[in-house]
């Protein structure tokens, strides 16, 4: 099974940067997607964004576009997620995720999650 170490949580304000980093191990293939979900209190757990592995590929939520970031080290299997221009209703856990399908936008999505991470809570203040 493949396990997720999550780190960058914090505290930031408004206009503020942090960055995420998902380290995953156990992976048997180079073809999977690690995807970044949030659950804000009261909601859903939702997809933010996805990269595959092999190439690279990437997906992002209309609410995240042209702010956040993600990317890969695959020397390191590593993914990133890179917020900027936080805002407050950014406010959640963040979780990292193992999907074993690289098709995209499909692979972002909750009941595609093979593997979770622990999360991680990002607060954004005003």
């Amino acid at each position: 099974q493949v396990q997720l170490v999550e780190s960058g949580g914090g505290l930031v304000q408004s206009g503020g940067s942090l960055r995420l980093s998902c380290a995953a191990a156990g992976a048997t293939s180079d073809f999977y997607t690690i995807g970044w979900f949030r659950q804000a209190p009261g909601k859903e757990r939702e997809g933010v964004s996805c990269i595959t592995r092999s190439d690279g590929r990437t997906y992002y939520a209309d609410s995240v576009k042209g702010r956040f970031t993600v990317s890969r080290d695959n020397a390191k299997n590593t993914a990133y997620l890179q917020m900027n221009s936080l805002k407050v209703e950014d406010t959640a856990i963040y979780y990292c995720a193992y999907v074993s399908s690289i098709y995209l936008p499909f692979a972002c999505r909750r009941d595609m999650v093979v593997s979770w991470g622990q999360g991680t809570q990002v607060t954004v203040s005003s």
